[in-house]
């Protein structure tokens, strides 16, 4: 009962933040979008990385680079991979994951994919060596 009130929980946590993330990989060459020079629909493939902190068979919370969190809706068509073939029961708080879907009105993330221990760097603010 305490996954599902922490789901809930962050549903509507999301419903009430605007994060400034939002838009960030948009209108780059007219992709997720409907009209020509990139306007319009909002349907691109929305990428989210980071830290399962909760999960159900519903949907998993993730928290972000920058703090804030993302609620992720999975589907009977969500696809999951790893290694090799992935499933929802692969997914485990603590777990990373790259997700990409489509952002809902409410701020949440309808998956499409689910890549399981995705390697991705998180910018550490640091110069490269």
């Amino acid at each position: 009962m305490a996954g599902g009130g922490g789901f809930w929980a962050g549903v509507k946590y999301q419903q009430k933040k605007q994060t400034a993330f939002t838009g960030q990989f948009r209108n780059r060459q007219g992709i997720g979008t409907g009209l020509p020079g990139g306007a319009g629909n909002r349907t691109a493939l929305r990428p989210v990385n980071g830290e399962i902190i909760a999960v159900d068979d519903k949907g998993l919370t993730v928290k972000l680079a920058d703090g804030s969190s993302k609620i992720i809706i999975l589907s009977d068509t969500t696809s999951f991979v790893k290694s090799g073939e992935g499933a929802k029961t692969d997914l485990e708080v603590g777990g990373k994951v790259a997700i990409f879907g489509t952002e809902n009105p409410d701020g949440s993330v309808t998956a499409q994919n689910v890549q399981l221990n995705p390697i991705f760097r998180v910018p550490t603010g640091e110069p490269a060596q």
